[in-house]
């Protein structure tokens, strides 16, 4: 980090409606002297409520951000209706908003990274502005994610557009407009060089996490726990993570799932409740290290996604994890080292890892160390953007 303190040879700009990895990146460059202008929908020291949508340890000068609340509430609260939503999807509309809003918001800068799907308007005019143009995609190609997901709402006989056409046709214009794509897998990377995107044009970095957060905390009790923590959704594969720890039937055991459950999966959850699955519901960052630190293992069966940042997070409380191939999470948990790296929809191979950390405390404890010490050397927020600070640095002085 110290090369690149309190210098200013890099002007960079974010664009991004939520918040993702935004927050963190963009304190990371501010305080590097490298953030020109944050441009999202919420920031503020002083709203209980905007506080309340961002860790408390990310501090951005504030005269370095342009907020418009205006696109969040279509995209995050009217959208988020039932009712609303049955009569037109907001959502797209809500990205439309922001881009257009966002685009008219930039400045001159070396760098403008957007968030993708609300980014195309935003990149045409950074292009014009001088700018290099980097479309941020957390996920998987937009077309391999619409196709995995419409299959396995197939495979479950649930008919639900998860993927909004309008947005697939924006994106692909995205990656196509962009200078550079960034994704934070291998996994993902590899769906873009396979879709036809130039594999130069592709950066890939690992998510980091917030190290002075998310530390093991003392377990309270003796009750073995699995945990999962993010969207309760086909998406993520807890169909198969509830089959799989209801036919293992471990003794004084409990599955806990933290987060808001989507609706591809009320029904099923309700057709397979149990006493020792717990809906934890959606909790602030602040409480999220007491959670994992009551649990034994970390469980993210997902079917499509770039890297979770709530595997770095697990794995920095002392948690083993269970991870599929699709996750991405394998460029961060080494298997058979920090946690087990599965395939996609395979009950049987979550019920076999599970049960031998169950049976094998000693593993499981060497596992929970090795995880821990691993997101301590090189997976801070810091290393994430020392990385991708240098690659700006050579995308800006290549020759």
């Amino acid at each position: 980090m110290g090369k690149y303190k309190n210098t200013s040879s890099m002007k960079v700009i974010i664009s991004c409606l939520s918040k993702f990895w935004a927050f963190q990146f963009a304190q990371q460059l501010d305080k590097r002297g490298y953030l020109h202008k944050l441009i999202t929908t919420y920031y503020s020291k002083k709203s209980k409520f905007f506080r309340s949508l961002r860790n408390d340890a990310e501090e951005i000068s504030l005269n370095k951000v342009s907020t418009n609340i205006i696109p969040a509430l279509f995209s995050h609260g009217i959208n988020r209706i039932p009712f609303i939503r049955s009569i037109y999807n907001w959502n797209f509309y809500a990205l439309e908003m922001f881009d257009n809003w966002a685009s008219n918001n930039l400045d001159t800068a070396d760098i403008v990274i957007a968030w993708s799907a609300c980014a195309l308007n935003t990149i045409r005019k950074a292009k014009s502005l001088g700018a290099k143009t980097i479309v941020e995609r957390g996920s998987t190609h937009i077309q391999f994610q619409k196709k995995i997901l419409e299959e396995e709402c197939g495979m479950h006989n649930i008919k639900i557009n998860l993927v909004d056409e309008r947005i697939v046709q924006k994106e692909l214009l995205e990656y196509g407009e962009c200078d550079y794509i960034i994704t934070p897998s291998r996994f993902s990377a590899q769906t873009y060089i396979d879709y036809g995107i130039d594999s130069k044009k592709i950066i890939q970095v690992p998510f980091g996490t917030n190290l002075e957060l998310f530390k093991q905390l003392p377990k309270e009790d003796k009750i073995f726990r699995v945990i999962y923590c993010g969207g309760i959704s086909l998406r993520k594969g807890i169909q198969y993570l509830i089959k799989a720890f209801k036919q293992l039937k471990i003794p004084k055991s409990e599955l806990w799932l933290v987060g808001n459950i989507s609706q591809d999966m009320s029904c099923f959850l309700k057709n397979n409740s149990a006493e020792n699955i717990v809906l934890k519901g959606k909790q602030p960052q602040s409480s999220l290290p007491w959670f994992y630190s009551q649990c034994d293992v970390f469980c993210i069966p997902s079917i499509e996604e770039g890297l979770p940042m709530v595997i770095p997070q697990a794995m920095a409380c002392g948690l083993p994890v269970i991870c599929t191939i699709n996750s991405g999470g394998g460029d961060i948990v080494r298997d058979g080292q920090d946690g087990f790296i599965i395939p996609i929809r395979d009950i049987e191979v979550i019920k076999e890892k599970l049960l031998f950390l169950y049976e094998n405390l000693e593993e499981r404890e060497i596992m929970s160390d090795s995880a821990r010490k691993r997101i301590e050397n090189g997976y801070s927020w810091d290393d994430f953007a020392n990385k991708v600070i240098s690659i700006f640095f050579t995308i800006l002085y290549q020759k």
